[in-house]
């Protein structure tokens, strides 16, 4: 038995290997092994064993001159008395030393991992982290301490950012102060090449930025020593010097490793003018960003990554590249600077204006790496301002609190934009993403129908989001932790926990690995009425009918209608059916729906015979009901289903098992919070269908 159990497990490696060869490319698969090579005959960490001597280094650097600073009292109108007091209590919270990572809850800032700072442990090169494949390191009690991002996150010193707005703002010297402070303790705690902070060129590239950004903002501060300086200009050199002898490492990823590390080169070699590689860095960033940006957005401006925050962060790098660029006299090539539009148009789409969030498309890793406003991590209006002006050369949303980031980026000043003018776009079946809208406009809806061309992150084709009055109903259940222990070791990635179909408990794509999905399922959209002309969102549809292949093994496919109802409400029937008349696809299945719901007050009345489920929720504003019904044909007769309400990992109502992952909802990473899953499940013989019916009712139900 262990011997076959062996041959299986080769057996099934090879096989792997073979699909990511067909699916990812020869191109990227060498690269990686070229990284792996490098890594383990010992030549990256010869490459990047000795930093540049902090003794020599020359002396007299002046702070770069890389963005205009905002006007004082510009900002502090657009912020506003309250926005104002909202900074000043965030930098206060660092001085107190606390910072929101990721955006979410308050955490000790720790600038020095202590597990591998105390003796008598000793500090190794990055290499032997890598090698070791330690990217994990039990720091904490909790299921979070396990993961490394919660080392990587306050050594992105996205800190800097805020610290440098608040002085900005008031001239307190305070925040100066904490800012040479603090940047002192990690260079002594995290010298170059050494620890778990240097194992990510993309973490010494985001680094890179805030260095720059802070020099810049604190010129003038009575702290800002000729010395300090000094220090930092060697910093910003040892972390530049960082980058290019694993360069292929992001270029294996094509994604938003590359951007960043390409950023990170072109910002250094801007801030050193006079460096003997200033030249050399400057090049190989520009160059390699704009590759990126050619590999990485589609032609309709969808992000290779297939994420609403990674789209967001390639936004924000191209946005920071532009505003050194248009310093220099450097514009984006024309090609690119309409890729970036239509980027921008994209994630516009998906934005809801009442709130300013956005689905929690894909992987969110809790990635802000410009926090130049005021305004929360889910609050996607301060990029798509900021971006809207700088690529479409107009606001696309009103004024507010959210233009703060555009301020601080003059992204108006490149000297290329194009005039302002009308860049809405007509329905088309190609077009994505595919958004639906009600006829009286107060809620909106976008179906997942994606056709591949990096990597999916999730298993989400057909996932739908709905959306009400600012409030996300059917949520996306997010990311939660990458490189925590199982369950979650990046498990919110499946189809089981996404608002769409699981067929026999199996999943879309073929898991093959943390971060891999192969056997890509496919999606396309077989028709759809675009919305009525009045419609705030002229681009959306009332209804359309899509399908994917994720399940064509089985012989069956997943086709989904989804149509917004003259009442307000939302219809939405869920087929499976067969792909060619075999046995396989004529055998009996299980069909599980799921809908991830807010964790509100709930009641659940299902009929005698345990066909049709009705479940309300009470929302603040009045009660979401929730019709659930299987079916042999669209308008037959209901058949015996079964039900499950599941909330954070514990069943509530029906029976059978549950997952521990079920019914969490992760608003940002690190972070989760309990919400309601609702499985509808029956076992029949394809074709069947499952129909979900929302219904909106005011006022409330009576307790």
């Amino acid at each position: 038995m262990p011997e076959q159990s062996s041959h299986l497990s080769r057996f099934s490696r090879l096989t792997i290997l073979f699909k990511a060869l067909r699916e990812l490319g020869l191109r990227q698969l060498s690269l990686y092994a070229l990284y792996q090579i490098g890594l383990r005959s010992g030549y990256l960490k010869y490459a990047t064993m000795k930093p540049p001597s902090e003794s020599s280094q020359r002396v007299g650097h002046t702070a770069p001159d890389l963005i205009p600073l905002p006007d004082r009292e510009w900002l502090a109108r657009v912020l506003g008395e309250a926005g104002q007091q909202a900074l000043r209590a965030e930098a206060d919270e660092i001085l107190a030393g606390q910072v929101r990572l990721f955006g979410g809850r308050l955490a000790p800032l720790k600038l020095a991992p202590a597990v591998f700072f105390t003796a008598p442990q000793p500090i190794y090169h990055w290499t032997e982290y890598e090698r070791r494949g330690a990217k994990v390191a039990p720091v904490a009690d909790d299921e979070t301490g396990a993961d490394i991002k919660f080392i990587w996150e306050p050594a992105r010193l996205g800190w800097a950012f805020t610290l440098g707005r608040a002085y900005n703002l008031t001239d307190d010297e305070r925040y100066a102060e904490a800012f040479w402070n603090l940047l002192e303790s990690f260079l002594d705690a995290n010298p170059p090449y050494l620890g778990l902070n240097w194992v990510s060129a993309q973490e010494v590239a985001l680094r890179l930025l805030a260095l720059t950004f802070a020099w810049q903002v604190f010129a003038n501060s009575s702290h800002s020593t000729a010395e300090r300086g000094d220090r930092l200009a060697w910093a910003i050199e040892t972390h530049a010097a960082r980058i290019p002898p694993t360069l292929f490492y992001a270029r294996a990823q094509n994604n938003n490793h590359l951007l960043s590390e390409a950023a990170g080169l072109y910002t250094a070699g801007l801030a050193l003018p006079s460096h003997p590689g200033a030249d050399y860095w400057r090049k190989l960033g520009w160059d390699w960003f704009q590759r990126g940006l050619r590999l990485q957005i589609a032609s309709d401006g969808a992000y290779s990554q297939h994420s609403a925050n990674y789209q967001r962060l390639m936004l924000q790098l191209a946005l920071w590249m532009n505003a050194l660029a248009s310093q220099q006299g450097q514009a984006f090539p024309a090609d690119n600077h309409a890729r970036l539009g239509a980027a921008t148009r994209w994630l516009l789409k998906l934005l809801d204006a009442q709130s300013g969030g956005a689905p929690n498309l894909g992987p969110n890793d809790g990635a802000n790496i410009l926090p130049l406003s005021i305004c929360p991590f889910a609050d996607y209006r301060p990029t798509l301002q900021a971006a809207g002006v700088a690529f479409l050369g107009e606001q696309p949303l009103p004024g507010g609190a959210w233009d703060e980031l555009s301020m601080w980026l003059h992204p108006a000043a490149h000297p290329n934009r194009p005039a302002s003018g009308d860049n809405r776009t007509r329905c088309d079946l190609l077009q994505t993403p595919h958004v639906l809208v009600s006829p009286s406009g107060d809620s909106w809806a976008y179906l997942r129908v994606a056709r591949f061309s990096g990597r999916p992150g999730h298993a989400d084709q057909l996932h739908l989001d709905l959306w009400r009055r600012g409030i996300n109903l059917a949520q996306d259940a997010g990311t939660y932790l990458y490189n925590a222990p199982p369950p979650w070791d990046n498990r919110l990635t499946g189809c089981e926990v996404h608002n769409t179909l699981t067929v026999d408990g199996l999943d879309q794509m073929l898991r093959a690995g943390r971060f891999l999905y192969l056997d890509r399922a496919l999606a396309q959209v077989v028709a759809g009425e675009p919305a009525l002309p009045t419609s705030d969102r002229p681009e959306a549809w009332s209804n359309l009918t899509a399908r994917h292949d994720g399940y064509r093994r089985l012989d069956l496919i997943h086709q989904r209608a989804v149509a917004a109802l003259p009442s307000g409400g939302w219809l939405v029937e869920d087929a499976l059916l067969p792909l060619q008349k075999r046995f396989s696809a004529s055998r009996p299945r299980t069909a599980c729906l799921h809908w991830l719901l807010p964790d509100w007050p709930w009641r659940v009345h299902c009929d005698e015979n345990g066909m049709r489920f009705v479940l309300s929720l009470t929302s603040p504003q009045e009660v979401m009901q929730l019709s659930l019904q299987v079916k042999d044909s669209p308008n037959g007769a209901p058949v015996p289903a079964q039900i499950q309400i599941v909330r954070a990992g514990a069943l509530l109502y029906g029976g059978g098992t549950v997952k521990p992952t079920w019914g969490w909802m992760s608003p940002t990473y690190g972070d989760k919070m309990p919400a309601l899953a609702v499985r509808l499940s029956a076992r029949r013989q394809p074709p069947f269908y499952l129909i979900s019916e929302w219904s909106f009712i005011v006022p409330h139900l009576d307790t």
